[in-house]
């Protein structure tokens, strides 16, 4: 089953959202509107818009009052991206030119800026100083995460806990906090949005978890970008940091740079293929889905319950 088919009783929501996000990002600039617009058109999965409305299931669900909070965090991502792509002077993204790479990395780093002020600017249609506290922590983390990622790039020597604290800001929180967000626009329970929030960690962690195991097993055609593009750029993900394990392959992948030529990027792949650390990368991605299922048993049953497992279990089985 398509990812999309699991969540498709929200179809009329998610085009209410789709429009919104497009009137959001409409600028008197023209190129600010072009470049905003062609990061919109190149599509995405809309995790986390999809995460805010069925957490809203679990309390008073209006979709006039919760579609801001959804696209608010689309647009905190996108915003992320846009800056992402220019710190690892990154061509494509989803298979289409970056904004960088069609404009320049000025014009995508104001692109970022106005994508993030028009998210905060939604935030402000919410009349609540909780979910104002919690928006405001995960941009502190998200941006403190993009910061510990430039500086951890080709460094080889550190460790697991360095990895998860990483991917734990740069992916988690945000999946994490549009579950506690949605919940909160639906005047859910402290009890029951503290638990959405823990399946959204739990559930972000192995997605991010899955992303990096794909960066090398996933073909150029399905991951919009050439394989081991995050090795390459000095991203030490965690097959890696398993792979570095055993001396002979340690001693090859130090010699890692951004320069590198695409043979010998390759036999690197390879290596860390055959090492087994891809294996022991989705152990760990399976242990954090099994704690997300966990949690998500503590909540009540509604539909929206049964389409969070649906969708946990579908990242759990994307294709290696």
């Amino acid at each position: 089953m398509k990812l999309k088919m699991t969540y498709s009783f929200l179809n009329s929501d998610i085009g209410i959202i789709e429009k919104t996000l497009e009137d959001t990002i409409e600028a008197q600039s023209p190129l600010l509107r072009e470049a905003s617009l062609h990061l919109l058109q190149a599509g995405g999965k809309r995790i986390r818009p999809v995460f805010v409305l069925l957490a809203g299931k679990f309390g008073n669900y209006n979709i006039d009052v919760i579609k801001d909070v959804a696209v608010a965090l689309e647009l905190i991502h996108m915003a992320s991206l846009v800056h992402d792509d220019v710190i690892d002077d990154a061509e494509l993204r989803r298979g289409k030119p970056t904004i960088k790479a069609k404009w320049d990395n000025r014009i995508a780093m104001y692109t970022g800026d106005y994508i993030f002020a028009r998210s905060l600017e939604l935030m402000t249609n919410i009349q609540n100083v909780e979910a104002h506290k919690i928006l405001s922590n995960t941009i502190v983390e998200v941006c403190v995460g993009e910061i510990e990622q430039i500086k951890d790039k080709y460094r080889f020597d550190q460790n697991l806990r360095d990895y998860l604290r990483r991917i734990k800001r740069k992916t988690a929180l945000l999946i994490a906090s549009s579950c506690q967000l949605g919940a909160v626009a639906a005047n859910v329970s402290e009890e029951i949005h503290k638990k959405l929030f823990l399946f959204g960690y739990y559930v972000g962690m192995s997605f991010q978890i899955t992303d990096d195991i794909l960066d090398f097993t996933g073909t150029e055609k399905t991951l919009g970008k050439p394989a081991g593009g995050d090795l390459l750029q000095g991203n030490i993900t965690l097959p890696v940091l398993y792979a570095m394990e055993q001396e002979h392959i340690k001693a090859e992948i130090v010699k890692v740079h951004e320069n590198m030529s695409r043979q010998e990027i390759n036999h690197i792949i390879e290596l860390i293929k055959a090492s087994g650390a891809i294996e022991k990368s989705i152990e760990i991605s399976d242990k954090y889905l099994e704690k997300a299922l966990s949690v998500l048993q503590e909540l009540p049953d509604n539909r929206a319950k049964k389409t969070f497992k649906d969708i946990a279990q579908y990242i759990g089985k994307r294709k290696f």
